[in-house]
C-alpha cells in the first residue's frame, strides 16, 4: 500500500466522517476487494434501512490494498478474494477472522466481435495464452476446440490487473494448479510478475482495455462481465465438461470445500472436482480483528455481520452471486461468538 493511496483513503474517509458525524450516525470503514463490490455495495445501502444509525466508507481498491489497510488499523473492515497468506498473518497486529461472504465466478472475456458463440478454452490452453506461448487466436491449440468457428488471424493482447487482486489470486491459483509451467513461473499471488500483456487498475480497468482493445482477452469478475455484455469463454473442468460460468456451477464447486471446512476458513475452490463444477469459482471474505476496542463500533460490526450471513444472502443471486452454503454459515455464526468487544465505557 503506498502512502499516496493511503492518505487518499483517509481523506475520502474523513470527508465522508464529518457528513455522517452530522447526523450522528457511526461511519465503519471498509476497503479491498473489487469482486465483491457489487454485492457489498448492495449490503451496505440495505442495512442502511436495517439500522439507520450506522453508514459504510467502501473503497473498492482491490483485495491487497484492503489487506494492507486493514493491517496497518486504517480501516475497520477489509474485504478479500484471497485468504490472507502466513506472511499477512504475521504482520498484522492482532488476531483476523476471516468470513466468507459468498461466492462468485472468475470469467474468461475477450474482444472478437466476428465471433459470435461463446469460445471453448481449457485451462492449460489459457496459461499458455498468458504465458506467450499462443499469440493468434486462429493457433491450431484454439481452432481444434473450437470446430466450426471462424477464428481470425488476429495478435491476441492478454491483459491483466496491475494493482493487488484477489481475482489475480483466483486466476493464477488456478493456473498454478492446472499448468507445471505456471506454478514454476509467475505461481500464485494477488500480485504476479506477468510475462507479457497490458495491466488494467480494478475490474472496471481490465474490462474497459478489453472493450477498447480488439483481440484481447482478460480475466474479470462474472458480474462485471455480464454488465457490461462482453463474450465469456467455456471451460473444461477437472472432470472434462465444458462448462459455462453459473451460479449452479459455482455452487457445485463449494460443495466438497463447505462439507470439509478448515476451522480458519482459508480454502480454495478452483478447478474443484464435480461434473458441474465451475473451475473459476472463490468465496470473497470479509476481514476484521478478533478484538475490537471500541465497544460500539465492534457491536455494530458483530451485527453487520450476523445481518450478512443471513438476511443478506438473498440478494446474492441477481448479483450473480451464489449465496453461501447452509453448513458453512452455521460455521461462520460461531466464529462470530468469537469477536470480543471491549466493554463499553
Amino acid at each position: 500500500m503506498t502512502r499516496k493511496l493511503a492518505s487518499a483513503f483517509l481523506a475520502i474517509g474523513f470527508v465522508a466522517l464529518g457528513c455522517n458525524r452530522a447526523r450522528s450516525q457511526m461511519l465503519i470503514n471498509g476497503a479491498g476487494s473489487t469482486f465483491g463490490y457489487p454485492i457489498y455495495s448492495k449490503w451496505f445501502d440495505a442495512y442502511a434501512r436495517v439500522d439507520p444509525s450506522v453508514r459504510f466508507n467502501y473503497q473498492s481498491i482491490g483485495s491487497g490494498g484492503g489487506i494492507n489497510l486493514l493491517i496497518n488499523r486504517m480501516v475497520d473492515m477489509g474485504a478479500s478474494d484471497a485468504p490472507l497468506n502466513d506472511e499477512q498473518i504475521k504482520r498484522a497486529p492482532g488476531a483476523i477472522l476471516e468470513f466468507p461472504s459468498v461466492m462468485g465466478a472468475v470469467v474468461l472475456t475477450y474482444n472478437l466481435p466476428a465471433v459470435k458463440q461463446a469460445l471453448r478454452l481449457t485451462g492449460p490452453l489459457i496459461a499458455n495464452i498468458y504465458l506467450g506461448k499462443v499469440t493468434k487466436w486462429n493457433d491450431p491449440a484454439i481452432v481444434a476446440l473450437n470446430p466450426g468457428v471462424s477464428l481470425p488471424d488476429t495478435q491476441i493482447v492478454s491483459c491483466h490487473r496491475s494493482d493487488g487482486s484477489g481475482t489475480t489470486y483466483i486466476f493464477t491459483d488456478y493456473l498454478s494448479k492446472i499448468s507445471p509451467d505456471w506454478q514454476k513461473g509467475p505461481g500464485k499471488s494477488t500480485s504476479v510478475k506477468w510475462p507479457d500483456g497490458l495491466g488494467g487498475k480494478g475490474s472496471e480497468g481490465v474490462t474497459a482495455l478489453v472493450q477498447q482493445t480488439p483481440g484481447s482477452i482478460t480475466y474479470v469478475e462474472l458480474t462485471y462481465a455480464l454488465a457490461n455484455k462482453l463474450q465469456v469463454a467455456e471451460i473444461q473442468n477437472r472432470d472434462g465438461k465444458w462448462v459455462k460460468p453459473t451460479l449452479e456451477g459455482v455452487t457445485a464447486a463449494a460443495a466438497e470445500a463447505a462439507a470439509n471446512m478448515p476451522a480458519d476458513f482459508r480454502v480454495s475452490i478452483t478447478n474443484a472436482p464435480g461434473a458441474d463444477s465451475y473451475p473459476l469459482s472463490s468465496f470473497t471474505w470479509l476481514l476484521v480483528y478478533a478484538k475490537q476496542s471500541d465497544h460500539d463500533r465492534g457491536v455494530a460490526l458483530v451485527k453487520f455481520l450476523d445481518w450478512a450471513l443471513h438476511d443478506g444472502q438473498k440478494y446474492a443471486p441477481p448479483l450473480y452471486y451464489a449465496p453461501l452454503p447452509a453448513q458453512l454459515v452455521r460455521l461462520e455464526e460461531k466464529q462470530l461468538k468469537q469477536i470480543e468487544v471491549a466493554p463499553k465505557a
